[in-house]
Formats: structure tokens, C-alpha cells, sequence
């Protein structure tokens, strides 16, 4: 446990009459001065709210210039907010002030800059912010440059990845401060919609990366690590280079688009923005919006309707046809797998499994919807029985979804997208980020750097040498939401299980392209996981295991093992394969709408690829609780169970008591003996 030297600090306090208003104001220009990067303990002021009825009193520390040399200390400010109990030496939700996880949402929406969110205040509303201090979480709510962002001279100082460094740089900083505030570093939650949502990736994916190290360098940002404890990603515009493709091999032939209107939300960057960052409006006015485009999307507080649909020209229609046809060579050479080790894979029509695989999350927020008591017999594209969704007609779905973006919807051969603004540099507002979109270029554009296009990506550095990638991560993506394809969610969370990491994915039914819409799930995961990393903290037993030998009748199979808690744990899927053509052998089969595993005992199983190829060295954190739900014979069992890097493994004891296998463990030799001969 750590010493918090802000306890000392309460002393002194107590002599004071009033705390001091914080002297960190907001100002564009920093010339040349050098900000501390020490938090004052003593600069806040005591706020309270009331919320559901419950009075909430926390001490508000805002406007905190994060780094020592800011570009811009409009947006490179954090508001940080603490319940009033942990002064107390009190406890929320069994959190103190030493252990409460500290909130991090992000106010960034179209890559636009974003002011610091506060509760009350902020993207939604600041709701989040809100439930987040009543569940006992410190809150820090950073702001960051955006595409948008100039000086005083008219020099671009927002472009990528501005945004990136400027969120990376606030992690720092609650970092370097551990010692002296209230929250534990160590659990930092990351939370973000859209290009909020991309942002929370990024920082999730690329902890410490020396890729951004010049950039934080240049800003002065603290010397301390910027890896976090977990990501909550809500509808991310990510994956910007094949973001194209991924809309059109959704849409494709679905001619006609209605974009929809936007109205600012509060918080997000425009020309015109009070002191606390919310539009400067008489009665009746708009928002002035700011220079480059809309945000991308609906966000709560700022999603207006839908337009007037268009037809696609000619020249569109080409343009989708040449994007879709280009997706499944993409989405191939990601090499993914489903939970039971099937092939994700699209073939050149852009049908396949992978389809399929997005098809049965649709399917399963649409049960999830009819369990709950939603009508859906308006929607004649879904098959219900008994009760069950068993099926949908994706294309009508598709159609149902509506295409909002024109093609290409975000490397505009014009030039005329936000994210084309977003790769300009200093002098040059807009510029291409994918070969296609310069190939086409019908405005004289330039090519972004490759570097900055991949440092913008999570997808370049999940799992790689050089980058902390977040253990935990809540991903989600509205059935209703079309600002970009479904397939960019989905492959981000398929990327992260597939590597071991631990994702709750969903898509929830009819749900737009917003976030935050969730916050008693939200919260409540985050406080399974902190739990959960704290009772694995105090009793980690896990260990690599690539040194079991496994034999099934006194043969060596390279079978991949893992031992957790004093006990083995073997791939379900080698297990298959090591005692198929016995009399204990059985198939596995995976029902994608229903996400299990069926086991079907006395036949032969199938190989999918990749079964008894040796042991494989895995960490500890690699491996999630969440396994699929296992079924014998159309019987649900009780099979305890881990998901490593996208495949089952089982626990050994009990699969043997399962399939009736004979079973002896050797651990002095480290040995496994399966017989299917012996009952």
C-alpha cells in the first residue's frame, strides 16, 4: 500500500478558513512559460450536487495544466474531481482514497478538440461523471487539441496525434502525482465515444510506446509511465486506412445515403466556447461550428436528425465498388479466429465466416432485446421462434441500418472529410491517408506520413514489443449506429481476444452512434474488474507451462497446456484431437447466434486448424475468465474454463471426469498421462 502524502496535507487544511480557487486558468497563449507539473493539494473548491437524491460533496481541482510546456492551455488542462469522504477517511463502495480507481473520460468527438468535461457538464451532460463520483471513483476529466486546433499565427497545432500525446500526457501526470492525491494510478479507466472512443483505444493499446516518447518530450510531459489499467470504448472511428473498405463491404449497393444533421455537444472544440467549454449562446441561437466539418456522429447533447437522402453518383457507386472488393484481402490477412478456433475469413462476393461472425452479434442483441420485452415484430428481416432469434436476413438489416456516408466516407478524394483534416500538418489543413483515397484524389492532395498513420491506429501495437496493452476492455457499438461498419468494432475486439486480453464485447440493439448511454453496466464492470485484479494480486499462482509433457495412451501429443491455481489446463481443442479414433473421442461444434460450445461425445472430431502445433508460452495476464458456455451432448456443464489468445482451454481434472478419461498428473516429472482405454 502506498504512503499519501496528501493526508499530511489535511492538517494544514483544517487550519485554513477557506480553500483557494485554483490559479491554473485556461489561456491560448503560453509564450514561454514553464507550468509545474506538482498537483496543489490545496487549490480546489468544495462543490456538491444531487443526483437520484443523494447528495454528492467532492473537492473540484480544475483547470490543471498537465505538461511542463503546453501547446495550447485552452484543451491541455484536466479537471480532477474527489469525494468529499475520502478527506474523512470514509469509504464508497468499499473504495478509499488509497484504493478508489481513478475515472478517465475523454471530451474528443469528430478528432476535434475537446475542453475538460466536470460534472453536470460536458459530453451527455456529464452524467458519467456524476455516477462515477457516487460509485466512489476519483475523476479526472482531461482536455486535448483536435484537427481544428491553430495559434495565434494560424499554425496548425492539433493534427495527429495531437490528441493522442495531449491524453497520454494527462495519464502522466496523474502518474508522477500518485503519492500526493487521492486515487490509485495504478486502476486508471479510460472511457471515450466515436473519435473519443479511438482515443480510449489508443491509449489502451500503446502504453508506453516509444513511438510517441518525442512528442510527450516536446511538451514537457512528466517522466512516468502512460500505460492504463482498462478501456471502455464506445462506437470508435478507428482503424482509419481500411475504415473505407469496411463501410462499403457493408454497404455496398445500398445507393441511396441520409446523412444526418449535428448540433455541438457540450465540450467539444468550436470557435465560440464559455470558460467552462460550453457553447457561448444567446436564446435561440446555434452553435457556431467549427471550421473543417461536423463531428462524426451523433453524440448525446448533439445529434440532430436525418437529411434529406440522396442518390450515390455514378462515380460513387465505382468508388464503393472498388472499396468493398478490397475489404476481405484486408480482413484476411488479420488472421482472426472465433472463441472455438474457426477461421474468420471472407471470401472476394464478401461473404463468409466472418459475416457471419458480425451477424451473430446482431442476433444476440436483438435476443437480448426480445428477453427484455422489446417488440420486434415490426422487424420482418428477424426470424423469431418459440421465443428465439434464430436468424436474421443481414441484408435487410443493412438496409434497415441506413447508409449515412457517401463513399469514401472518411479519406474524401475531395479533401472534404474530418478525418482528412485530421492527418493535415501545420501548414497544410487536409491531406490523404490511404492509397486509394491519393490514387483518386480529385483535389491536388498530399499523402500524411506513414508514421503518423500508424501511431494512430491500436491495431499497429496490441500485443507488441514495446507497448503495455490494457488487460481489460469494454467495447461497444450500437445495431443502429452507421457512422462507420460494424466489421472496425468487431475486429478490434476480435483482435484483442484472439491475443488473450480480457474484452466484453456487445452490440446493443438500436442504439445509435453515442456512448455513455450504459452507466450502471459501465460502472459495474469496471468494479468487477478492479475486484478481480485485486484478488488476483494477492494470490497469483498462474505460471507458464510449456514445460508439461502430455501423453494420451503413454504417447507424446504437443499438446498447449496452462497451469493456473496448482491446477492444469488444457486446449479443448487439442484434448479433441489427442483422443479422436478412441472410444472417448468427441466433435466440437460452435453455435455462433448462441456464442457456445457443443461437445458431441463418440464421434470423430474435425480438425480447424492449428490443433496439437506445441506448447505455447503464455502470461498470466493473457487469460481471461471468460470462456464460452460449454455444452455436452445438449447438456449445459459446469467446466471451469479460461479464453487464451481465442481459444478454450479446460480445466484437465475435471474434462477427464466429464469424458470419462483416466487421468494421472505427475508432478514431479511434470507429467500428464491421459488413457482412454481405462475408465
Amino acid at each position: 500500500m502506498k504512503t499519501k502524502k496528501w493526508v499530511a496535507s489535511l492538517l494544514a487544511l483544517a487550519l485554513m478558513s477557506m480553500p483557494l480557487v485554483s490559479v491554473a486558468s485556461a489561456a491560448t497563449s503560453t509564450e514561454n512559460k514553464l507550468y509545474s507539473l506538482d498537483f496543489d493539494t490545496t487549490n480546489y473548491t468544495e462543490k456538491s450536487l444531487t443526483y437520484n437524491g443523494q447528495t454528492i460533496k467532492y473537492r473540484a481541482y480544475e483547470k490543471i495544466v498537465y505538461v511542463q510546456r503546453p501547446v495550447d492551455t485552452q484543451y491541455e488542462i484536466m479537471n480532477i474531481y474527489v469525494p468529499e469522504e475520502y478527506f474523512e477517511g470514509g469509504t464508497i463502495n468499499n473504495y478509499t482514497a488509497d484504493t478508489a480507481p481513478i475515472y478517465f473520460p475523454n471530451t474528443v468527438a469528430g478528432y476535434l478538440p475537446g475542453t475538460p468535461g466536470s460534472p453536470g457538464q460536458g459530453m451527455g451532460g456529464g452524467e458519467n461523471a456524476i455516477v462515477a463520483l457516487s460509485k466512489g471513483y476519483v475523476v479526472a476529466e482531461p482536455g486535448a487539441r483536435g484537427r481544428t486546433t491553430q495559434d495565434e499565427d494560424g499554425t496548425y497545432t492539433g493534427k495527429a496525434p495531437a490528441a493522442i500525446v495531449d491524453l497520454k500526457a494527462a495519464v502522466r501526470y496523474l502518474r508522477y502525482n500518485d503519492e500526493v492525491m487521492p486515487g490509485d494510478a495504478e486502476k486508471i479507466i479510460s472511457d471515450g465515444t466515436s473519435a473519443g472512443g479511438a482515443m480510449s483505444a489508443l491509449l489502451g493499446a500503446t502504453g508506453n510506446d516509444a513511438d510517441y516518447e518525442p512528442y510527450l518530450e516536446e511538451l514537457g510531459a512528466a517522466d512516468e509511465r502512460d500505460d492504463i489499467y482498462a478501456s471502455a470504448v464506445y462506437t470508435p472511428i478507428t482503424d482509419l486506412e481500411h475504415a473505407d473498405m469496411a463501410y462499403e463491404w457493408q454497404f455496398n449497393g445500398i445507393n441511396t445515403v441520409t446523412p444526418r444533421t449535428f448540433g455541438l455537444a457540450a465540450g467539444q472544440g468550436g470557435p465560440k466556447t464559455s470558460e467552462d467549454g460550453l457553447p457561448e449562446l444567446s436564446e435561440g441561437d446555434s452553435p457556431e461550428l467549427p471550421e473543417g466539418g461536423l463531428p462524426e456522429g451523433g453524440m448525446p447533447g448533439g445529434m440532430g436528425g436525418n437529411s434529406t437522402p440522396t442518390k450515390l453518383t455514378e462515380d460513387e457507386i465505382k468508388v464503393s465498388d472498388d472499396l468493398s472488393a478490397m475489404f476481405p484481402s484486408y480482413l484476411n490477412s488479420l488472421g482472426l479466429t472465433a472463441p472455438d478456433g474457426t477461421a474468420l475469413t471472407l471470401g472476394s462476393d464478401g461473404n463468409g465466416t466472418f459475416k457471419e461472425y458480425v451477424k451473430s452479434y446482431v442476433i444476440a442483441s436483438a435476443q437480448k432485446a426480445l428477453d427484455e420485452g422489446i417488440d420486434l415484430s415490426d422487424k420482418t428481416w428477424i426470424t423469431i421462434k418459440n421465443g428465439t432469434v434464430s436468424d436474421i436476413d443481414f441484408d435487410q438489416y443493412i438496409i434497415y441500418l441506413t447508409r449515412m456516408k457517401s463513399p469514401s466516407a472518411f479519406d474524401g478524394l475531395d479533401l472534404g472529410n474530418g478525418e482528412n483534416q485530421l492527418f493535415g500538418t501545420d501548414t497544410i489543413d487536409n491531406q490523404h491517408f490511404t492509397e486509394y483515397g491519393m490514387e483518386n484524389d480529385t483535389a491536388g492532395g498530399t499523402m500524411a506520413d506513414s508514421e503518423l498513420i500508424k501511431i494512430m491506429n491500436p491495431l499497429n501495437y496490441i500485443d507488441t514489443e514495446g507497448a503495455d496493452t490494457s488487460t481489460y476492455w469494454r467495447i461497444r457499438f450500437g445495431t443502429k449506429d452507421s457512422d462507420t461498419s460494424l466489421a472496425v468494432s468487431t475486429i478490434l475486439a476480435t483482435t484483442l481476444q484472439n491475443k488473450g486480453y480480457n474484452v466484453d464485447f456487445a452490440m446493443p440493439w438500436d442504439v445509435t452512434h453515442s456512448g455513455d448511454y450504459d452507466l450502471e453496466e459501465l460502472f459495474a464492470w469496471a468494479d468487477q474488474i478492479v475486484a478481480k485484479s485485486s484478488s488476483e494480486s494477492d494470490d497469483d499462482q498462474s505460471k507458464t507451462s510449456d514445460n508439461i509433457t502430455v501423453k494420451v495412451n503413454n504417447e507424446d501429443v504437443a499438446a498447449s497446456t496452462y497451469e493456473h491455481d496448482g491446477s492444469v489446463y488444457l486446449k479443448l481443442r487439442d484434448l479433441a484431437m489427442a483422443v479422436t479414433g478412441s472410444d472417448k473421442q468427441f466433435e466440437i461444434t460452435w453455435e455462433p447466434t448462441k456464442k457456445t460450445v457443443n461437445l458431441v461425445s463418440g464421434k470423430s472430431y474435425t480438425p480447424n486448424g492449428g490443433e496439437l502445433a506445441g506448447t505455447t508460452s503464455l502470461a498470466s495476464e493473457q487469460v481471461t475468465s471468460k470462456a464460452s458456455t460449454i455444452y455436452l451432448d445438449g447438456q449445459q456443464v459446469q467446466l471451469t474454463a479460461y479464453m487464451v489468445q481465442g481459444n478454450n482451454y479446460v480445466k484437465l481434472s475435471e474434462a477427464a471426469n466429464l469424458l470419462n478419461l483416466d487421468l494421472v498428473i505427475d508432478s514431479t516429472t511434470n507429467t500428464v498421462t491421459i488413457n482412454t482405454v481405462a475408465n
